[in-house]
């Protein structure tokens, strides 16, 4: 999850579905979550960035056809406005990006994200614990 420098929440609109998003993905085989995240914003908006802080972790129940699951959203941190003008959407996935306040997210958000954002928006800033392979206590 990406901030701007007023604090607003970088969400994209995907072509194959009517609601806004945050930056993401599906974890490949013998893929990591936090490589996940690293390579998803770099194919989607066109960004090498260093990922900071797990935010929120939530889980997900099988829903008819779709099985459980756990969705992650890393701290992407604040996007400078060099680095925003140097964002490159792929047009097949990606319609557009916008910048939106964390009380005025918009209607085409699903609720789960919604409160999955929110969440992470009150988590910003106040750290958080993700290890891989003992990445962080090696630190």
């Amino acid at each position: 999850m990406f901030f701007d420098e007023q604090g607003r929440i970088l969400l994209v609109r995907p072509t194959y579905k009517p609601t806004w998003e945050i930056p993401g993905g599906i974890v490949e085989r013998d893929e990591s979550p936090l490589h996940c995240c690293r390579r998803e914003v770099h194919e989607e908006l066109g960004l090498v960035r260093d990922i900071g802080d797990l935010l929120v972790v939530d889980y997900n129940r099988p829903a008819g056809a779709r099985t459980e699951s756990l969705m992650f959203i890393f701290s992407g941190g604040v996007l400078s406005a060099e680095e925003t003008a140097a964002i490159r959407l792929p047009s097949k996935e990606l319609s557009e990006y916008r910048f939106f306040e964390p009380g005025a997210l918009p209607p085409e958000i699903t609720p789960t994200l919604r409160a999955r954002v929110l969440a992470a928006c009150r988590q910003a800033g106040a750290g958080g614990v993700y290890l891989e392979n003992q990445r962080r206590l090696q630190d």
